[in-house]
């Protein structure tokens, strides 16, 4: 079988903490994966209001997920704290992919939990169509 493998981007300009709640536990006792795409909904969030936009309101359009890839590393339990790093790449013309590095903070050194990537295209919501990339926006996020 093969797996998928998420090749990250060298920097990330952006990351936020996030604590793991008993919410997010599955089953197992550990963050399921329905879960763990929430936490980087999370961080995406973050990473876009940061640069002063939402999923919405995206210099005149919006955003929506066309694809996501989640490799696991390690599991994450109840009270983890986790470092979530974000960077946009690959630009074209209709949308770009979003890089995330989740990294449990310990205090001898950071383990990396999961890779993901989603990618992400601009939609007109009103029109039901995907649009251009705002050159702004595109120039805010690099």
């Amino acid at each position: 079988m093969n797996r998928v493998k998420i090749e990250l981007p060298d920097q990330f300009h952006f990351s936020t903490i996030i604590s793991i709640r008993i919410t997010d536990l599955n089953y197992g006792g550990h963050v399921g994966n329905d879960s763990f795409l929430s936490l980087v909904h999370e961080a995406r969030q973050q990473f876009l209001n940061h640069h002063g936009y939402g999923e919405l309101t995206f210099e005149g359009v919006g955003l929506i997920m066309a694809d996501a890839a989640i490799e696991f590393k390690t599991e994450l339990n109840f009270k983890d704290e986790v470092k979530i790093s974000v960077a946009a790449t690959n630009f074209t013309r209709i949308g770009f992919d979003l890089y995330y590095k989740m990294e449990i903070i310990n205090p001898s050194g950071n383990t990396v939990a999961g890779k993901v990537k989603t990618g992400m295209l601009c939609y007109d919501y009103a029109a039901k169509k995907v649009v251009s990339v705002p050159e702004k926006a595109k120039e805010k996020l690099m």
